[in-house]
């Protein structure tokens, strides 16, 4: 203890005599480029968009994600992109895209549902509790048609039989917290129930339950043999139900609803500023985003869809009036479907996607003070170390600070403030891998993509009715626009003359991800304290060889990383000998690499399909939870971690280093179980 307190103390006074590259004076682009930037990009512009896309609900290959994608068409050709275009793959429910198994498109005609008073001998309508055609998100995606006229029962839950030990639920709708996909097996295929209502509150934060009024965003499984449909409801009506049925009074509801799946296409929209070098225009770095979700989804996510659509404009008009040079590489935007799109469109353009270097994601990005969020620039996945990363935070750091002054009232040349916006600093916080998005398409080992991620987390009106454009501020839409568009350009024109900056970037980086292992190491017995150690290191040396990713490293640079690097490995010393892998934890696995994909996409599970068990509770890794991690996210990284050349035990050391320590049998079953659905294989 008293070692690792002498180390951490050792680092922070590196870190306070060192600063920050920004501090320092030494950006990663030039002043010219920084201000042309933070002047042009508009985030109320972003957000005029934004507000044309919050009035569609947009479902996977609906009319309202169509109708949202000519939008974003039709405003990238006034932008002057001019290969703009919405690129269709079918989907049928039967055609695989790598681990995706595509789902029917979805759409509703009508839906209502209502409140009848008993007269005695007739009913007649009396109050209207959920319309499509008012909140499209009052009916659960991937409902099917159906008119009825039942009572209303209540059975909590709805996910075990004991649900329906004292309540008859045959004929008629239930009363559910579950989302509906969850209490379609025993309520309405076991016990004859006609329909669901839901209250599930989904996406909980610290905010959940606290507005009664919020009607949440509701599932139904899109391939589940047993087709039905759901209304979504608030608390507080869930909770009046709940006290009237309580008295035994009656309920009666009726439902009508139209809707249901049907053939159609993935829609990916796709548009590029093309590279300017011969040598290098081959080459892409992509903005990422996802186009669909319910209405209204302003943060969620029409905020990163305009985000780099106000990215593609900024470009676009810089160049034309030659404020900025053209790229050397090409930069590429890509609207798909949330996960799903990507997957599908990175399998069904494998040229497209092995051109890529980088890619930048954008996922709530425009949360006002009203949302609670917080911003964040995420790094990618320990198994793909990249610099890419740190070009981010650079630039994150930079906004940081730019912003914080000016909040505070001191001199910033870069506010980045938007006239119709807040004035609050961004206070971004920078922060290691997390899942949920499309990010962790590009960054799976199959794809190999380094990816920065851009996001607001918490959000207390993520995937409700109060999602609107009232609540995405235009200050925050500039921040997010200008981060990531300052990143990508630099990327886009990175070449070895900038290894020397990237380097010094890295290393201001890396005494702070030191520090803090240290802190981390310090809790840890010897054997798992050497370990954290010796992955640190490893990731720190992996960071300068990814620079080769992008162009050759010159000696000098290398040369200057190893000393770096050497010192560095002498202070945080001794790592002690790795785990000597006993038995069957030296097999050692590869990837196939004709199926690629992570194995959840959005509203499909490759492992649980072809498995033929559910995640949960059939393989313990996937329930495990670690020091700082879950289940699914060690699963994620396992398979990453595959790569032809690691073992189990090695493969339990790195991810273990991660998340906290995990017991090598139950990566090892994971590791068996993919091999069972021939996901990966055991190298000979």
């Amino acid at each position: 203890m008293k070692n690792a307190s002498r180390f951490l103390a050792c680092f922070i006074c590196l870190l306070i005599s060192v600063n920050s590259v920004v501090a320092n004076g030494e950006m990663l682009l030039p002043d010219s480029t920084i201000a042309a930037l933070a002047q042009e990009i508009s985030g109320e512009t972003a957000k005029r968009n934004l507000e044309f896309l919050a009035r569609h609900h947009r479902m996977r290959g609906s009319r309202g994600f169509h109708a949202a994608a000519e939008h974003i068409v039709e405003q990238l050709h006034a932008y002057g992109l001019k290969d703009a275009r919405i690129e269709q793959f079918p989907a049928d429910g039967k055609i695989f895209y790598g681990t995706q198994r595509s789902r029917p498109p979805w759409d509703a005609e009508f839906a209502e549902l209502w409140e009848l008073h008993d007269s005695g001998t007739t009913s007649e309508r009396r109050l209207r509790i959920a319309s499509w055609d008012a909140m499209p998100i009052s009916l659960a995606q991937d409902s099917e048609s159906g008119e009825v006229t039942a009572d209303l029962v209540h059975i909590g839950a709805g996910t075990s039989e004991r649900d329906y030990a004292v309540v008859d639920v045959r004929g008629k709708l239930v009363l559910t917290s579950s989302q509906p996909e969850a209490v379609v097996p025993l309520a309405i295929k076991a016990h004859g129930a006609v329909g669901i209502i839901s209250y599930a509150q989904n996406q909980r934060t610290a905010w959940y339950g606290e507005d009664e009024n919020l009607v949440r965003w509701g599932h139904l499984d899109t391939f589940s043999p047993n087709p039905t449909f759901a209304f979504m409801v608030s608390l507080k009506q869930a909770r009046e139900f709940q006290t009237r049925l309580l008295r035994s009074e009656r309920v009666r509801l009726k439902a009508t609803v139209r809707a249901g799946k049907h053939s159609g296409s993935y829609e990916v929209v796709t548009a590029t500023i093309p590279g300017a070098d011969p040598n290098l225009r081959n080459e892409e770095i992509v903005f990422s985003c996802h186009l669909d979700h319910q209405r209204p989804g302003a943060n969620d996510n029409a905020s990163g869809s305009v985000a780099i659509l106000e990215v593609a404009r900024t470009f676009s008009k810089l160049i034309r009036e030659q404020k900025i040079a053209p790229p050397a590489r090409t930069i590429r935007f890509i609207w798909p479907p949330e996960i799903e799109g990507t997957i599908t469109y990175l399998n069904a353009r494998p040229e497209i996607a092995a051109r890529i270097k980088a890619a930048i994601h954008m996922d709530m990005v425009g949360g006002g003070p009203e949302t609670k969020a917080i911003f964040h620039v995420t790094r990618g996945p320990n198994s793909l170390p990249s610099f890419v990363n740190d070009v981010a935070e650079h630039f994150g750091e930079f906004v940081n600070e730019q912003s914080a002054n000016f909040a505070g009232g001191k001199a910033a040349d870069y506010p980045l403030v938007a006239p119709e916006g807040g004035k609050e600093p961004l206070l971004a916080e920078m922060a290691p891998f997390s899942l949920g998005s499309d990010h962790q398409v590009y960054t799976d080992s199959s794809f190999g993509i380094p990816a920065i991620y851009l996001n607001d987390w918490p959000d207390r009106y993520i995937h409700t009715n109060f999602d609107t454009p009232a609540n995405v501020d235009p200050t925050k839409l500039k921040r997010a626009a200008f981060i990531g568009a300052a990143s990508a350009y630099f990327l886009a024109n990175a070449q070895a003359a900038q290894a020397g900056p990237i380097l010094r970037v890295i290393q201001v980086n890396s005494l702070r991800r030191t520090a803090t292992m240290l802190t981390r190491r310090a809790v840890l017995d010897q054997g798992d304290a050497a370990n954290l150690v010796r992955q640190h290191l490893w990731y720190e040396r992996t960071l300068v060889d990814s620079m080769e990713r992008f162009f050759r490293l010159p000696e000098v640079t290398r040369s200057s990383a190893k000393t770096f690097l050497d010192n560095l490995e002498r202070q945080v010393g001794p790592m002690g000998p790795a785990s000597a892998p006993q038995n069957d934890h030296r097999v050692v696995f590869r990837r196939r690499s004709d199926l690629k994909g992570p194995m959840t996409a959005f509203g499909y599970d490759y492992f649980t399909d072809q498995y033929k068990v559910p995640r949960e509770g059939s393989i313990p890794l996937l329930g495990y939870r670690g020091l700082r991690g879950s289940g699914g996210e060690y699963a994620y990284e396992v398979l990453n971690l595959v790569d032809g050349r690691r073992n189990a035990q090695e493969i339990c050391d790195a991810v273990s280093a991660t998340y906290g320590p995990v017991p090598v049998d139950m990566v090892l079953e994971f590791l068996n179980a993919l091999k069972e659905i021939r996901v990966i294989e055991s190298v000979k």
